[in-house]
C-alpha cells in the first residue's frame, strides 16, 4: 500500500505578471498626463488673457490663475500629481523586476 501524498501544488511560473503591472501603471501615468495636458492647453488655454498672476507647471502640465484673495482657478486636482509620479515610478520598478525575472529564467 502506498502512503498518502500531501496535497502540495507548485505555483506555475508567471513571468508576464510584472510586465502587465508595468504596462498598467504606464497607462495610468500617460492617462493622468493627458488629462493634465488637456486641462492646461485645451480647457485653460485662454486663462492667461483674463488673469494677471498665471502660474504654469510643466511636468505634469498645469496652467492656473491665482486671484488676489488667494483662490486658485484651473489647477490640477490634488490627486493628479501624486498619481502621475507614483504610477511613473511603479512602471519603471515593475519593468526592472520583469527584466530581472526574465534574466533569471535564462540562467536556469
Amino acid at each position: 500500500m502506498t502512503s498518502p501524498m500531501p496535497n502540495t501544488h507548485s505555483l506555475p511560473d508567471r513571468p508576464n505578471l510584472p510586465w502587465g503591472a508595468s504596462i498598467a501603471s504606464l497607462v495610468v501615468c500617460l492617462f493622468t498626463w493627458v488629462l493634465s495636458w488637456g486641462k492646461a492647453y485645451l480647457i485653460n488655454d485662454d486663462l492667461p488673457n483674463f488673469c494677471s498672476d498665471v502660474r504654469r507647471g510643466s511636468f505634469p502640465p498645469e496652467v492656473a490663475c491665482v486671484s488676489g484673495n488667494g483662490t486658485v482657478t484651473g489647477a490640477n486636482a490634488w490627486w493628479v500629481d501624486p498619481l502621475f509620479f507614483t504610477s511613473g515610478v511603479l512602471s519603471v520598478v515593475f519593468a526592472v523586476l520583469a527584466l530581472m525575472v526574465a534574466s533569471a529564467g535564462r540562467k536556469r
